[in-house]
């Protein structure tokens, strides 16, 4: 299956070998880049908020999943031109958001997936790899590892390690309807790290247009 579901995306340069190599063995990193951005009104994934020079989100994206896991993968739409030595694969049931993007990665790696979302302009590698850690400890039962926003109980489910086990649960969600990835996996088979509102930056996500200005705001004031 993974062989088919594969396509080599052209080459370029790699990213910097000089990031220190803290790898995950037997973890498949994967970029979540196959939305539409309709509410943005053009792809987030090409955007570049550190001026004209620096990275795409999806690049940076990418870049900082390598240091962690065994290989990056870029869950798009066919015919993306995804920059950088990685390989694509596409959703098996179109029309179904990050959930199908998660789903058809599970089925590719046969293995846990480390899944992150491309519009994060500020996820830090520090964060991912405290989520790695976590999952390490993760209690017998999870099946996913992820974070919980503390005041509201938001899951983020597009910054998070699904195991392989988690599948049967995808599947049943596909037959029932359910689509919400955050809906997937029960609140007793997930590993929850808690964060506060005043932590919340990382998990800025750019979906509108005034949430790519706010995050231009915020990075010149950084």
């Amino acid at each position: 299956m993974r062989d088919a579901l594969h396509v080599t995306a052209d080459d370029a340069d790699a990213t910097d070998d000089a990031i220190p190599d803290s790898r995950e063995v037997g973890i498949t990193g994967v970029v979540l880049a196959g939305g539409l951005s309709t509410r943005l009104g053009h792809d987030k994934a090409v955007i570049r908020l550190h001026g004209e020079q620096g990275p795409d989100l999806l690049v940076r994206t990418a870049a900082l999943l390598e240091p962690l896991v065994d290989e990056v993968w870029i869950s798009c739409r066919p015919g993306r031109c995804v920059t950088g030595p990685y390989l694509r694969i596409y959703d098996e049931v179109q029309g179904l958001g990050p959930f199908g993007g998660v789903m058809t990665a599970l089925r590719a790696a046969q293995g846990p997936v480390l899944v992150l979302s491309c519009d994060l302009p500020f996820m830090e590698r520090t964060l991912l790899e405290r989520l790695l850690e976590r999952r390490g400890a993760r209690h017998p039962e999870a099946l996913m590892t992820t974070f919980r926003q503390e005041e509201t109980g938001f899951i983020e489910s597009l910054v998070a390690v699904y195991e392989y086990a988690c599948l049967p649960f995808f599947e049943d969600a596909l037959t029932d309807g359910v689509h919400k990835l955050s809906r997937v996996i029960p609140a007793e088979r997930r590993e929850d790290i808690v964060y506060t509102q005043n932590e919340a930056l990382p998990f800025f996500n750019v979906n509108y247009p005034a949430d790519l200005e706010m995050a231009r705001r915020i990075i010149g004031a950084l």
